[in-house]
Parts: C-alpha cells; sequence; structure tokens
C-alpha cells in the first residue's frame, strides 16, 4: 500500500498489526514468496494490535468480519473507523446502511455481554436477519495453505488496495 499510495502522490502513514497474532512472529514461507513475486520486500515480523496503534489510526481495515468483530470487541470505540478492506474499498450503497446496523448491533450485544446482560430477543433477530443479507466482504486467510493460495489473495488485496487508493483519492481533490 505504502509505494502504491507514493505512485500515487498520496502522503497516508500505514501500519500492520494483528488481531489474532503474537509479537515477533516471523512471516510464514508461502507468505514470503507470494510478496517477493510481487517484487515487494518485506522484513520485520507479527505485531499484535494495541490500543496506542487504535488510537493513532484515522482508519482501520481488517481482512475479515471476524476481525473486525474481535477488533472492535476489545476496542469499541474504534466503530467509526473501522471496516474489513472490501466493504471501505468496494462499498455497495445499499448494503451500508445495513452493515452499519449490524455493527451497531454487535457492539451492544459485546457490551451488554461484558456486563452479563442478555441480548433482547429482537436485536438477536435482527443481527440474523441482517448477517444473511449482507454479502461476504472477507478476503480469504491463506494462513497454512499452498503457495497458490497466498498468490490468490495477494491478488485480491492488491485489488482492494487499488480500489482503496482510488477512494482516497477522490476524497481528497488534486492528491491522484
Amino acid at each position: 500500500m505504502r509505494s502504491r499510495a507514493a505512485s500515487r502522490s498520496l502522503d497516508i502513514e500505514v501500519r500492520s498489526a494483528g488481531v489474532s497474532t503474537v509479537d515477533g512472529m516471523p512471516i510464514s514461507a508461502n507468505a514470503l514468496e507470494a510478496l517477493r513475486r510481487k517484487q515487494i520486500d518485506h522484513r520485520g515480523a507479527s505485531r499484535m494490535l494495541a490500543e496506542q496503534a487504535v488510537g493513532w489510526a484515522d482508519l482501520i481495515l481488517t481482512m475479515t468480519s471476524a476481525h473486525k468483530r474481535g477488533l472492535l470487541g476489545r476496542f469499541p470505540n474504534a466503530i467509526d473507523k473501522t471496516h474489513t478492506l472490501l466493504e471501505y474499498a468496494v462499498p455497495d450503497s445499499s448494503v451500508l446502511h445495513d452493515l452499519n446496523e449490524l455493527e451497531r448491533l454487535y457492539t451492544e450485544w459485546h457490551m451488554k455481554q461484558a456486563l452479563g446482560q442478555q441480548m433482547p430477543e429482537e436485536d438477536r433477530k435482527r443481527m440474523i436477519e441482517l448477517e444473511k443479507k449482507i454479502p461476504s466482504f472477507d478476503i480469504a486467510d491463506p494462513f497454512g495453505g499452498p503457495l497458490p493460495l497466498y498468490e490468490s489473495c495477494a491478488a485480491e488485496i492488491e485489488q482492494a488496495v487499488d480500489r482503496l487508493l482510488d477512494k482516497l483519492a477522490d476524497d481528497r481533490p488534486g492528491l491522484r
């Protein structure tokens, strides 16, 4: 994302962290090879998402809805700036309202769980209805899979990043 943004003269700062990792884990061999084949130099290790990074970010993008829900369970105040990459980069205006409602319901559910309260049955039914209605905005997790799966995932991320950068450029006239 950094190099693609720079090639478009978009001044953005990018950080990466995981919701299901521990600090210091090395990148998998297949992930490293998929990046190498795209001429992306990767150095470093995993980093667990921390409160400081959530506070720093203007926008938080996850690969899956489950990652997003896990993040919001830990950092509910991040709801307005947290999206899956695909829902943010490739928005379908017909589902944005439903997504916002579903995320609000999930956040309320997590808060009620933390307080030992029950979710009202009508809210539970509405969550199920919305989940059936909303298309998947998940990018498949290739973890542990073969190299072609990592390459497919990398291509999907690359396309979404290009759409994301188009959107950011459109939101900031003159920065294309």
